[in-house]
């Protein structure tokens, strides 16, 4: 191409090097000058003859420059004007006289094309004067060019020389075209009139949920922008608000689910309630089942929150089991260990919050040692770190029997060594009975295992994942489910809901005073009611904790009495003072003076250790003996110490009848602890005491002789004999006294019919005879007795 120029090439060194253009041109030539005519002659020749150039992007016509014929220095090979092939023959010019004719014609040409583009603008723009005064500037310019460049580098006839110089030729008029073009563009710009600001353009068509495709919606919509397009929504009922409403539900259950952990599952579960679980049940189960799988670590986190879901809807929970099964039969079968870890490690949490029955582990865990391998093993393993607290709690034996085959499989040595330390490692961990993996941790402990619906299933069953909740469904009676799940959302927070948007703009009407009053009665209506007792269990929590790390009663009851206690909860501290004095291998001193201390500061304690005393007795068959021994030292020291009244043993009624095996273990150590605590004399003194017989008539019966002698039996054979000398008194003298009641009751019938007799005798009669006779009725009966006695 005419452009790519190649660098110019190295030549050798020669003599004829040194000598300059100058005194080449002051060399006299051996040939004999020609005339003007002959050299233009030889000119056109060599003109017609030459070759045409390069065709160039920018190109000049066919016909070529004389210029370029004269940089080339030779004229190519060709036909000449006749049509004879000659050779080419170069004439002998001076080198002074071709740089002069190059030079004119250069000019000649760059101002025939100056000229030719001064006439073309002034004919697009007569009246544009500055051109000519661009022009001029032009042709200073190419003549100051001109005028600086030497005449030895004109006049330089080698080839690398030439192609430098029409290099540089093509770069100064690619240089002034596009200049040329720039002013142009330029002047047309400040030419042409000025355009009038364009209105901006309409506001795009609202979306609508018929124009949202795919799955998902495939298109982001703004939350704003959501509640607007439900807002606009007029029919309620329409499939697609049905779709707004839906996408809505899925992105708040989702939400919900990846935020929660066990700082604020409290704060979520009752946010969670508030969305209609009943209609994203599917999208409830794929979101905790997809969270677990990304987050393994928060397991625990995911059943908790599980577990207080399926207390309300039990079909929840169904619904995650079967599918979390289903899915660890699909890794199972597709040997995804990453899976299959992650699915039985839900599974175990699911057991340990009762939500899984404990027959789909020890199922599971029959599936996964029945053909050992390295990674069903590793599986097992972990498996039953995870849950093994409670299957030893649940079912031991089921438990023993897969431990046995942990130690078949260890005792065959088929498996890589790494497993076996595992296993190990495994009956180091049940040996420890499972220290360091509790079931459940405390702060996660939320369901009360009474309230919790536990569901059972095989792994053999045919189970349906129902993935037909994953998406959604138009619904013909949307409007009235909503309101069902409203009420029965009412019902599940214990709270009345947020009045309907119409009721919030008539009360929007009114005046400022009755809305602080309605804002009020809301946000009475809105309190929420924990249920899951949280704040009961940390308050156990703090009460067991003070009570083990003081050092005397003084200490503790000093820290307990700092606790702030919300009326109704001292109750909580004596249920927990009297389990922690159970818990003790022996009985100590120390939970006694704590009693008796908050007994004696304030009487709503010596209540409450009153009721403690009614509910120990009435379960005291479910106590062990070490825990009923303990009970019973711990009432003897209140009573003993007068802290609690001795009438709360009313509630003992010591017939064969009425008492057990415990209770008479519970009455004997009661009173054994009684007398050492004050002496048989005293107790016998406050037994008799005549101001409290009716509290201890149940202890020492006198209704019947059976039970009378079952009480004095059960006394003397406890070493307790003295304080029934009254009782045995009273046996003693029981026949006479029966026989003393009988014999009243037929002289009373005969009296009876006597005075009825004397009355219908002397109905005349003043009452004043009638109130004498009476003592001489009298002494006539003590008469009768002493002579049937005699």
């Amino acid at each position: 191409m005419a452009n790519s120029v190649s660098p110019p090439r190295r030549r050798r060194h020669s003599h004829h090097d040194d000598v300059s253009p100058r005194r080449r041109k002051r060399r006299a030539s051996p040939y004999p000058p020609r005339s003007p005519s002959l050299g233009v002659d030889a000119d056109r020749r060599r003109r017609s003859r030459a070759s045409p150039p390069d065709s160039d992007s920018r190109g000049r016509g066919r016909d070529a420059k004389p210029s370029e014929e004269k940089e080339n220095g030779h004229a190519k090979p060709g036909r000449d004007e006749d049509g004879d092939n000659r050779s080419p023959r170069r004439d002998r010019v001076s080198d002074g006289e071709e740089g002069g004719e190059r030079r004119r014609m250069r000019d000649r040409v760059s101002d025939d094309e100056k000229e030719e583009g001064r006439r073309r603008r002034r004919a697009r723009d007569p009246d544009d004067e500055p051109d000519d005064r661009r022009g001029k500037r032009d042709r200073e310019k190419d003549r100051r060019r001109h005028r600086r460049r030497s005449p030895s580098s004109e006049s330089g006839s080698s080839p690398d020389g030439r192609r430098h110089r029409r290099r540089r030729r093509d770069e100064g008029s690619r240089r002034r075209d596009d200049r040329r073009r720039r002013e142009d563009e330029g002047d047309e710009r400040r030419r042409s009139p000025v355009k009038e600001l364009t209105p901006p353009l309409p506001p795009p068509p609202p979306l609508l949920p018929e124009m949202i495709p795919g799955r998902t919606g495939g298109i982001y919509i703004p939350p704003f922008r959501m509640a607007q397009m439900m807002r606009d929504m007029e029919d309620k009922s329409s499939p697609e608000y049905q779709r707004l409403t839906w996408d809505a539900l899925k992105k708040s259950i989702n939400g919900l689910v990846n935020k929660v952990n066990a700082t604020n599952i409290k704060n979520i579960v009752p946010e969670l309630f508030a969305e209609n679980l009943v209609r994203g049940r599917g999208l409830f189960c794929q979101s905790c089942i997809k969270s677990q799988m990304a987050s393994p670590g928060f397991t625990d986190v995911f059943a908790a929150l599980v577990a207080v879901v399926n207390t309300k809807f039990p079909e929840i929970g169904k619904l995650l089991l079967v599918r979390v099964v289903l899915q660890l039969k699909r890794a199972y079968k597709r040997n995804d260990k990453p899976q299959l870890l992650a699915a039985t490690k839900f599974i175990a949490h699911l057991v340990n919050q009762v939500v899984a029955h404990e027959l789909v582990a020890l199922e599971l865990l029959t599936v996964l040692l029945e053909n050992p391998t390295d990674d069903s093993v590793e599986v097992a393993v972990g498996f039953v770190k995870e849950c093994g607290a409670m299957l030893q709690d649940l079912s031991p034996q089921g438990l023993h029997a897969i431990f046995e085959r942990f130690r078949g499989i260890l005792h065959e040595g088929e498996i890589d060594k790494r497993v076996q330390f595992l296993i190990e490692g495994l009956f180091a961990i049940r040996k420890a009975k499972f220290q360091g993996f509790p079931a459940i941790r405390p702060e996660l402990d939320l369901v009360e295992q009474d309230d919790q619906f536990t569901h059972e299933i095989s792994l053999e069953d045919h189970l349906d994942p129902e993935t037909n909740l994953n998406v959604f469904q138009a619904n013909p009676n949307f409007v009235e489910d909503e309101k069902a799940y409203e009420n029965l959302k009412r019902s599940i927070l214990g709270a009345e809901s947020s009045e309907d948007e119409e009721g919030s703009d008539a009360a929007s009407d009114d005046d400022d005073d009755d809305d602080d009053e309605s804002d009020e009665e809301d946000e009475e209506q809105m309190e929420i009611r924990d249920r899951t007792e949280t704040n009961l269990v940390n308050l156990r929590r703090t009460i067991y904790l003070t009570i083990m790390s003081s050092v005397d009663f003084e200490e503790a009851g000093h820290k307990l009495m700092k606790i702030k206690l919300e009326p109704g909860q001292e109750m909580e501290l004596c249920i927990m003072l009297l389990e922690c004095c159970s818990q003790e291998r022996t009985y100590l001193r120390y939970y006694g003076l704590l009693g008796q201390r908050f007994c004696m500061i304030n009487k709503v304690y010596q209540e409450n250790f009153e009721k403690c005393f009614v509910q120990q007795y009435s379960m005291i068959h479910r106590l062990e003996t070490n825990k009923l021994r303990n009970v019973a030292k711990f009432f003897a020291h209140l009573l003993g110490t007068d802290a609690l009244p001795w009438h709360v043993l009313a509630y003992i009624r010591l017939t064969e009848e009425d008492t057990t095996s415990s209770s008479r273990i519970f009455i004997k150590i009661l009173f054994q602890e009684l007398s050492e605590h004050l002496g048989i004399r005293l107790l016998n003194e406050r037994l008799n005491d005549p101001n409290m017989q009716g509290s201890f008539e149940s202890i020492f019966p006198k209704d019947h002789p059976k039970n009378t002698r079952f009480s004095i039996n059960f006394f003397t054979s406890i070493g307790l004999g003295g304080i029934t000398e009254s009782l045995r008194e009273y046996l003693k003298n029981m026949p006479r006294l029966i026989m003393q009641q009988q014999k009243p009751e037929s002289s009373e019938s005969d009296s009876s019919g006597s005075e009825s007799g004397s009355e219908s005798s002397s109905s005349g009669s003043s009452s004043e005879p009638e109130s004498e006779s009476s003592p001489d009725e009298r002494d006539r009966r003590r008469s009768n007795k002493r002579r049937k006695r005699t």
